[in-house]
């Protein structure tokens, strides 16, 4: 089943046992696969992959808003964003550990036998391909750069 039918069941599970905070975060994921499916240029159908980019991307928006939120010791504005990444969080790939993200980069810099900063980029491109959806840019930047330097 695809991510959109498996969002649409949930949204629907969500309405009937009255769930607002995870109706909020399923409705703005489905508006975001309309809007992807709307833009100029797109097909008519957008693939796993593009589906999976649009939650991260959602989760990414969810987080960062909550950690400002938090910053600004506004709990109560940060409660429900850290509850609808919960929401989201269900439909991404199991997240891989540090050492785990580590040991890809490690194998992909001896592949592509990077030597220098120089080589963050090919080395960033081929990790990020390998770990969609199992790793964020930050830590998979994070490790390159301690690895590389």
């Amino acid at each position: 089943m695809s991510l959109q039918k498996q969002v649409m069941t949930k949204m629907k599970e969500a309405m009937k046992a009255k769930d607002a905070v995870a109706l909020q975060a399923l409705r703005a994921v489905k508006s975001a696969f309309l809007l992807a499916k709307t833009e100029s240029g797109a097909q008519e159908e957008i693939s796993e992959e593009q589906e999976l980019k649009i939650i991260q991307k959602q989760v990414k928006q969810r987080k960062d808003s909550a950690a400002i939120f938090l910053k600004q010791g506004r709990e109560d504005l940060a409660a429900p964003e850290l509850a609808e990444i919960a929401v989201l969080e269900q439909f991404l790939p199991e997240a891989l550990s540090e050492e785990e993200i580590e040991k890809v980069v490690l194998a992909t810099i001896a592949d592509l036998k990077a030597e220098s900063m120089k080589d963050m980029g090919k080395v960033m491109g081929v990790v990020s391909k390998k770990l969609s959806g199992q790793a964020d840019g930050k830590t998979i930047s994070m490790l390159v750069k301690k690895n590389l330097a």
